[in-house]
Parts: structure tokens; sequence; C-alpha cells
């Protein structure tokens, strides 16, 4: 078994070192550091789709002003492209680490996440979704690439990933099942398909209802696109032959600027966040256009490893009942 587990973790290292290697090649990425906390109420971090607790803690040596654990780092990092004066069609990535207490348990889920995430500065002309769909396309390519690497390396794991991904949108995608929930329209669109990028995530669709919720402040989810629709942002989907089931890896899109900030703040009625300090920034035009997003690490060894269980890529806490029903199964949790 200790041998086992030794392989398994060597294939781990040598999946997310080839990956890395591509997304840096296909999208021009440089490594930086990165913040595993950042200081609470100024509005730097995350608050996904507005509703997620995050880790506060007290600061002893800044006289316990509190301090929180990243959810992601997607204003950070655009921060950080203005400090570092990234220039435009160039962008940096870094390895995110977060606790996030509220979510669920299951095969694909843990309080543990791990991702790459990654910011790339833009011009205005490239608010667009032609471009989005080019850095998809990049992405994309990064996965197939890898998959490739690692058959060669490992040859009993053969690629399944189709030649192109699929774009559709998340009212189209209504139109096509609108007795389905959304999660019931994800299973069957990428089982369909095998690999989709699901455009406009946030705005409510002709039904009244988002596909999905998303904050406010980072991804832009209000402006109608070149195809009619809304929304500059998206979720690339892959069909999992392991769980049979859709399986989300990368959470993506083009950044809010200081228009659609407001749009969206008011849509949430989230007006009062306007006065913190993230939002003054971008509201006071001190922060650059930017397209970003994160990529699961755990969650792509998952699926190019075919695994079961996110449990065997990444070592976590995990419910008593949980490890038995894996054990039962021949499902080891490192």
């Amino acid at each position: 078994m200790k041998t086992e587990i030794l392989k398994i973790e060597e294939a781990i290292s040598f999946t997310k070192q080839t990956l890395e290697t591509e997304l840096k090649k296909q999208l021009e990425l440089t490594r930086v550091s990165a913040p595993i906390a950042v200081m609470n109420d100024t509005g730097v971090n995350d608050d996904l789709s507005g509703v997620e607790r995050s880790v506060v803690f007290p600061v002893k040596s800044l006289k316990d002003k509190k301090a929180v654990i990243v959810n992601s780092l997607a204003k950070w990092k655009k921060i950080r492209l203005k400090e570092l004066e990234v220039s435009e069609n160039k962008g940096i990535f870094t390895d995110m680490r977060a606790i996030r207490p509220d979510e669920d348990y299951s095969h694909i889920h843990s309080i543990y996440v791990d991702q790459w995430d990654w910011e790339k500065r833009i011009s205005d002309a490239s608010r667009s979704l032609e471009y989005l769909k080019t850095e998809v396309k990049k992405i994309y390519a990064s996965l197939k690439n890898t998959e490739e690497k690692i058959h060669l390396h490992y040859p009993d794991i053969s690629p399944i990933l189709p030649e192109e991904i699929t774009f559709i949108h998340s009212e189209e995608l209504l139109q096509m099942y609108p007795t389905l929930s959304p999660k019931q329209r994800e299973y069957e669109i990428t089982k369909k398909f095998k690999a989709v990028f699901l455009i406009g995530i946030g705005k409510a669709l002709s039904n009244t209802k988002s596909h999905d919720h998303r904050a406010p402040d980072y991804d832009d989810w209000i402006t109608k696109n070149e195809d009619g629709y809304y929304g500059l942002n998206g979720d690339i989907l892959l069909w999992n032959p392991m769980t049979q089931n859709s399986f989300e890896i990368s959470s993506m899109g083009i950044r809010v600027d200081k228009s659609t900030l407001m749009k969206q703040l008011q849509v949430t009625d989230q007006l009062h966040k306007q006065s913190l300090f993230y939002h003054q920034l971008l509201l006071s035009d001190e922060l650059p256009e930017s397209i970003g997003g994160g990529i699961g690490q755990s969650r792509m060894c998952m699926f190019l490893l075919r695994k079961r269980h996110i449990g065997e890529v990444q070592v976590g806490i995990w419910p008593d009942k949980m490890r038995a029903e894996c054990a039962q199964n021949g499902i080891h949790l490192l």
C-alpha cells in the first residue's frame, strides 16, 4: 500500500508540473507569490456566490485587527497586475490555497481548496465574447496537451478529451432543457459534448433565475455580448467517466470595470460595497482591465489520473462515515 501511495504522489506531482508548464506557455503567464490571508473588510477577498462564510481571525501584532483566509485571489491578482506593471496580454499565476468551511462534503468537494489562480491584463477592446473564447481555447489546449503527456508517461491512462471544446450560453441551455435543474442541464450537455464552456453565469435568465450565483464584484455577468446574451464569464465543464457526471474544473471571466461593477452591485443590492478599499481603486480607474480565473488543482488531478474521489489526490479532513464507505469501495483517501 505504501508503494502504491508513493506512485500516486509521483503521478500527482507530474500532472501538476506538466499542466502548470502548459498554462504558463499558452496564456503567457509568470508565476508569482501569493497570500494565504488578507485583511478583512477591505473588499479584496472574494465572496464567491455571496453567502459562504470565510475563515476570519484576529492578528495579535496588528492590535487584533482581523484577517481572512482568501476564498480566491481574483481581486488581489488585479491589484498585483497594477503593482507589477504587467503589460497587456501578459499575466500572472499562483498557487491559491483556501479553507471554505461551508462546502458540503462529497466525492468532489472538501473544505480545502487548491487551484491555479491566474490573471491577465487586457485592453478595453478585448472586453468581448470572442476574446473570452480565445482564452478558453488556450486553457483547453493546455488540458489536452497535459493529457497526452500523461498518456506517454502512464500508458494505462488513455486520452478521452474531444478535439474541441463546445461553447454554449446558459440561456441556450435553459431553452434546450427547460424542465431540468441547472445541474441536470449541465449533466445533459456535458454528457453529449464531453467538454463544454458554459457562458453567462450570474444574471437572471428568462425563467427569472440565474444558472448559478456569482458575486457582483469580480466577473462581468451583466454585459450583453456579441451573441445577444448576457455575460463575459463562464465555467469549463468536462464529462468525467469515473463519476459519470459533469465535472467543473474552472470558473473564469473578464473582470468587472467600474461601469459593470456599479450595475452589478445595484442589481444585487450591494451598493454599500462601493466604499471598500478594492472597489474604490476600481471606481477610480486605478486598476487595469483584466481576465482571469481559477483552475482546480485537485480537480484536474482527479480527472486526468482517473480517480473516483478527490481525497485520492488531496489530503483532507473527511467524515468517518465517508472514510468507511470509501474503504468498502476500495478507495484510499490520502
